[in-house]
C-alpha cells in the first residue's frame, strides 16, 4: 500500500476527540484519493505495562473495528500488544510498520500521542524524520466543550461516578457493551419486575457504579428499553455482584444465554436498601414510569 494517509493510536472508546483525527485521516485520503489507515493494539497497553493496577476498557476490540469501519476508515491494523513489543523503539516501529507496510504520505496524529519503547515516539519525532521518509506530519489539536478536553481518562471518571448521560456525550454516543444474558435468582419475578442478569463479554469492561438506570438492549435488531440494576441487591441482604434489565417489552426467558448490547441512558438513583418488599416494588413502578417518559427524548437521538 502506498502514499495512505495514517494514523495511530489505542484509541480506548473512539470518543469525540479521537473521531476528529480519525475525520481529518478519512477526509484527507479522500481529498488526495489515497487510503486511510489506522494502526491501533490489542490489548490496551496499559493493560500490559500499566501500573500494576486494573486498567478496564471503554470497548473491545471488535466494537472498535466496527466504529472505525463506520467511520471511514479503509484498513485498520490491530497490532497484538505484549512486553516483547513494548520494548520496540519508536524509530524501528515508524521504520518496519508504518513506513514498510504502508509508505504514508501523511501521517495524522493527535497532540498528545505517543508510541514506542519510553512514549519517545510523538509528533515533534515524527517531524523530526519527516524528510528522511518522505511524509508529511499533521498534529490534531485536543478538542472538547466547558473548558474541558474530551479524554478517555475523563469518561472512565464519569462513568465510575454514574454521570453515564455527560460520559455518552463525550463519548458520541450512548454509553454501553456487549454482553450475555445468564440465569439469576429469579428475584424480579417475585416482584413482578423480571429481569435478565447479564455480564459483559469483555472481561476488562468498565462498568458503571452502582446504582438503578434507565437503559435500553439491542435485542433481535431493535431497540427495546427498561431499567438496569447495578449492585447487589441490600432489600434482601445479598451481596454478589449483579447486573440485571428489566425490559418493559419482550419476555426475558427469551433472551437466556444470548448475546446483546445493553447501554446505560441515564443513572436515576443510588441503590437503597428498603424496608420490604413492597416498598421495593413501589420505588421501581416510580423508576418505571420516569424511564416511560424519557423513552421519545433517546428515540429523537439516536
Amino acid at each position: 500500500m502506498n502514499d495512505a494517509v495514517l494514523t495511530i493510536g489505542s484509541f480506548d472508546g473512539l470518543h469525540r476527540g479521537h473521531q476528529e483525527v480519525i475525520h481529518r485521516v478519512v477526509t484527507t485520503a479522500r481529498a488526495i484519493d489515497a487510503p486511510s489507515v489506522v494502526i491501533t493494539f490489542d490489548p490496551h497497553p496499559k493493560e500490559v505495562i500499566g501500573d500494576g493496577n486494573s486498567f478496564d476498557l471503554l470497548m473491545d476490540i471488535d466494537r472498535k473495528i466496527d466504529l472505525l469501519k463506520n467511520l471511514g476508515v479503509d484498513t485498520t491494523l490491530v497490532i497484538p500488544f505484549d512486553m516483547d513489543f513494548s520494548t520496540t523503539p519508536a524509530p524501528e516501529f515508524l521504520e518496519e510498520v508504518m513506513i514498510a507496510k504502508f509508505h504514508p504520505s501523511r501521517i495524522i496524529v493527535g497532540y498528545d500521542h505517543h508510541f514506542g519503547h519510553n512514549r519517545q515516539g510523538d509528533g515533534a519525532f515524527l517531524n523530526d524524520e519527516k524528510e528522511r521518509y518522505g511524509y508529511s506530519v499533521e498534529v490534531v489539536s485536543g478538542v472538547g466543550d466547558e473548558g474541558e478536553i474530551y479524554s478517555s481518562s475523563r469518561i472512565r471518571k464519569l462513568i465510575a461516578d454514574g454521570n453515564v448521560r455527560r460520559a455518552s456525550y463525550d463519548l458520541g454516543r450512548a454509553y454501553g457493551f456487549d454482553a450475555k444474558v445468564i440465569h439469576g435468582s429469579g428475584r424480579g419475578h417475585e416482584l413482578s419486575f423480571p429481569t435478565a442478569n447479564f455480564v459483559p463479554r469483555l472481561e476488562t469492561q468498565l462498568l458503571p457504579c452502582r446504582g438503578v438506570y434507565f437503559a435500553r438492549g439491542m435485542v433481535d435488531e431493535k431497540w427495546i428499553y427498561g431499567m438496569a440494576n447495578v449492585g447487589v441487591r441490600p432489600t434482601f441482604g445479598e451481596e454478589q455482584f449483579v447486573m440485571e434489565v428489566h425490559f418493559f417489552d419482550g419476555e426475558v426467558e427469551d433472551l437466556y444465554g444470548k448475546m446483546f448490547e445493553i447501554q446505560f441512558l441515564e443513572r436515576i438513583r443510588d441503590e437503597q436498601k428498603f424496608d420490604s418488599a413492597e416498598d421495593l416494588v413501589n420505588q421501581l413502578n416510580r423508576d418505571k414510569a420516569y424511564c416511560l417518559e424519557r423513552i421519545d427524548v433517546y428515540k429523537e437521538e439516536k
